[in-house]
């Protein structure tokens, strides 16, 4: 079930935040999201998707849950600090929960804004924030059964540069 998009109150459509417990085409949505902001000059894109990785560690399931109260509501706080951040033209945040599987998509973060440097570090600091302080508990399947996911030290230290 997908959740309702954050829109700002007043005028043009700036952020769109979703949350889905299903597939989506990276594809499509950036297309969508480079047509929905011709006057921006720069378009910048970040897809997480589940690694394909052979050997005995190979993830053959990765599954996120999060607990709705909070999501959904974070992440649209995150979109508004983003877009308070940067002059942007538009910002986009796909989050997925669930079980998925190898290429499967995760999340994706696009930004778009009149000037490549504004649309590089909006999509940086909003997925520092996403893999770092974001809602979700995530676990891998391997062949030795199920694992909880913690961040990584490299996690925090990329969020302390903001």
């Amino acid at each position: 079930m997908s959740s309702p998009s954050c829109r700002p109150s007043a005028g043009v459509e700036v952020a769109e935040v979703r949350l889905l417990g299903e597939s989506f085409s990276p594809t499509d949505e950036l297309a969508a999201f480079t047509a929905a902001h011709p006057e921006a000059g720069g378009v910048v894109s970040f897809l997480g998707q589940v690694r394909r990785e052979g050997g005995p560690n190979a993830v053959e399931a990765l599954e996120l849950k999060h607990y709705a109260a909070m999501t959904l509501p974070g992440m649209e706080a995150l979109a508004t600090a983003t877009r308070a951040r940067w002059a942007l033209d538009g910002l986009l945040v796909i989050h997925r929960y669930g079980v998925m599987h190898p290429g499967d998509p995760i999340v994706l973060v696009a930004a778009a804004a009149r000037h490549r440097r504004d649309a590089f570090a909006a999509a940086d600091f909003a997925m520092d924030h996403l893999k770092s302080q974001s809602w979700f508990w995530k676990r891998e399947k391997t062949a030795r059964g199920w694992r909880w996911i913690e961040p990584r030290p490299d996690d925090h230290r990329d969020l302390a540069r903001w």
